[in-house]
């Protein structure tokens, strides 16, 4: 036994496989002699001094626990860089526990955090992150997709499904807001697995702001051209970034908007669901339809669920990694899997020169993966304009054919929209 000690902790929102990493992470690090602690809800007690919020971890304690949902660690969104003096006394909490190692399971937020720990600290405390996140928006290699990803998608399309299924018994349309605060990726995987009528996702409109009523057109429009193919029903899958997007203005007109410790708004406490419905419904009275239309929300029904088989897979590879690398001398990286095999990404790489925080991955609507998705879409597109398909639409509303196409033909100008 070497006496040093490896800490583990999660930070950010809960994603399905946590307990995947922390596991294989305690067995490798307790066959090669460390002592292993697990540090409860994240950042949180460190940051004020605390150590005592702490529990040995031995094999027996994490060998079955890689099938199963949530954080045994519990988590947090405590921000460990929130300034210098609370950075401090995150490592000096660390420095008292006497870790030698640091695995940081999290997002982007909690990766940043562990690169100013990694630096500070130069190589005296070895720190590695393991990307954990159910929207998919950190920059791995190969497009390689975060882990809890793929859970949430299959437990999400599920859902979706069943919204389907109840839209076209009921003759309703749901508008259905996915987490994802600055990807599509999820709400996109969704629709795709599901085959939903339409989602529509921050990536799609240009710009920094977001105009809310090219999103309210594209939902009006997708029901529109459903009733003219003959359908009352359809599942839009909204991706709740589109909030974060709307103008300072906007957001400072919903009551009881609050920020987290880094600074974000909290999107739950923005009802956009809410809001689209209302704007939706305004909208297709406008133009002399009459449709149910009600709010889903989902997100927190994903993050805790039990791993599937790849996420059990990946984040016992990716926990193993972690220590390997820590032990190899390595330090300041994210721990990544590209073709099978564990690739460190430096931490400082993933940071952009301009904000200086880890870059988000977004969807790209350049791609035959994006693209496909659209195809399967309903929603207006160029060739809805011109005749006989024009006038077929607007025989479906109150507007004559050059008022819809006023209403509406601006929608096919989005790089989305280009087939």
């Amino acid at each position: 036994m070497n006496g040093d000690t490896l800490a583990i902790l999660v930070g950010g929102g809960p994603a399905p496989g946590i307990n995947g990493v922390i596991a294989s992470a305690t067995i490798e690090a307790v066959n090669n002699g460390l002592r292993v602690v697990g540090v409860y809800d994240g950042y949180q007690h460190l940051a004020q001094g605390d150590t005592s919020h702490v529990t040995d971890l031995g094999i027996d304690d994490v060998s079955r626990i890689h099938f199963t949902g949530g954080s045994i660690l519990r988590t947090s969104r405590t921000n460990p860089a929130k300034d210098e003096g609370t950075l401090q006394q995150c490592i000096h909490s660390l420095t008292l526990l006497g870790v030698r190692y640091l695995i940081c399971i999290g997002g982007d937020d909690t990766t940043y955090g562990a690169t100013k720990i990694a630096g500070l600290t130069e190589g005296r405390i070895g720190v590695a992150t393991v990307p954990k996140t159910i929207d998919n928006d950190l920059p791995l290699p190969d497009n390689a997709p975060t882990f809890g990803f793929e859970t949430a998608r299959s437990v999400g399309t599920n859902i979706i499904e069943s919204l389907m299924e109840d839209a076209r018994t009921t003759e309703r349309w749901y508008l259905v807001v996915s987490m994802g605060r600055k990807s599509g990726a999820l709400a996109l995987g969704m629709c795709k697995a599901a085959g939903a009528t339409i989602a529509i996702i921050p990536e799609e409109f240009g710009g920094d702001e977001l105009d809310l009523d090219s999103v309210v057109n594209t939902i009006a429009g997708s029901i529109v051209k459903r009733r003219a193919n003959g359908h009352d029903h359809g599942v839009a899958i909204i991706a709740e970034g589109i909030a974060e997007r709307l103008s300072a203005e906007k957001l400072a007109a919903v009551d009881g908007v609050t920020r987290d410790a880094y600074g974000h708004v909290r999107l739950a406490d923005i009802p956009i669901g809410s809001v689209l419905r209302d704007a939706v419904r305004k909208r297709l009275t406008e133009i002399g339809l009459q449709t149910t239309v009600v709010t889903k929300d989902i997100g927190y029904e994903l993050r805790c669920a039990k791993p599937g088989p790849f996420d059990v897979e990946y984040t016992r590879t990716l926990g193993y990694g972690a220590v390997r690398y820590l032990l190899s001398g390595g330090s300041g990286a994210l721990i990544a899997l590209s073709g099978g095999r564990v690739v460190p990404v430096n931490l400082d790489d993933l940071l952009d020169p301009k904000t200086g925080r880890v870059r988000i991955r977004m969807v790209d609507v350049t791609t035959e993966s994006y693209e496909v998705a659209r195809k399967y879409m309903i929603r207006l597109e160029a060739a809805d304009f011109a005749e006989p398909r024009l006038s077929r639409l607007a025989a479906h509303t109150n507007l004559s054919a050059a008022d819809f196409r006023s209403r509406f033909a601006s929608l096919v100008g989005s790089p989305a929209s280009a087939s």
